[in-house]
């Protein structure tokens, strides 16, 4: 009898292996074959779902995307409107080793889309979904602001919050309590 394959659990178990790579060795030795070495997986059996190393890593950055989304929306916030901003967006931020990874993934699209297409049709997508949940959030922090300026802001605080912690100029402390002190400014 065939042996059933469920290819969603398999390409999600694909896009795992890429993250610990990432994590692991950086975005640079991301390959098909270091990634069929890290799932047990031969290259060619690897090459039946993704047929080049673009293809593998545009996928990997879609399914951060997607968990981070479904984080947020599973996730209960605080009462208070600076609390709920606060922890909704620590869940886009490298505030732990599984976060750091998503980071990293994410983060490491804006210099491969440059070169190529896809990979920046991919950090486009992240960056206007990163986009649209500051805006969401600008207009419970303070209504007496622009909206438009707030959200701008709040995504270039996030963005370079979450750059210097994975340079190692911030430890994941220190940027939440940086986050906290801006979002206080915008409260005030």
């Amino acid at each position: 009898m065939p042996k059933i394959v469920d290819h969603a659990v398999r390409r999600q178990e694909l896009a795992a292996a890429v993250g610990r790579v990432i994590a692991r060795d950086g975005v640079a030795d991301v390959s098909i074959r270091s990634v069929a070495a890290e799932s047990g997986w031969s290259s060619g059996a690897l090459r039946h779902y993704f047929k080049t190393r673009g293809e593998l890593l545009a996928f990997a950055c879609e399914q951060v995307i997607d968990q981070v989304i479904e984080r947020i929306e599973r996730k209960q916030p605080p009462a208070g409107v600076r609390e709920a901003v606060f922890e909704i967006l620590l869940e886009t931020m490298p505030v732990d080793e599984p976060r750091k990874a998503e980071a990293t993934i994410a983060f490491s699209f804006l210099a491969l889309g440059l070169g190529d297409p896809a990979l920046a049709a991919v950090q486009k997508r992240h960056f206007a979904q990163m986009y649209d949940l500051c805006r969401q959030l600008a207009g419970h922090l303070n209504p007496a602001r622009d909206a438009e300026a707030t959200a701008r802001a709040l995504h270039a605080v996030v963005d370079g919050l979450t750059v210097h912690v994975l340079a190692g100029h911030l430890t994941a402390a220190e940027m939440q309590r940086r986050l906290g002190a801006y979002l206080d400014e915008v409260m005030a």
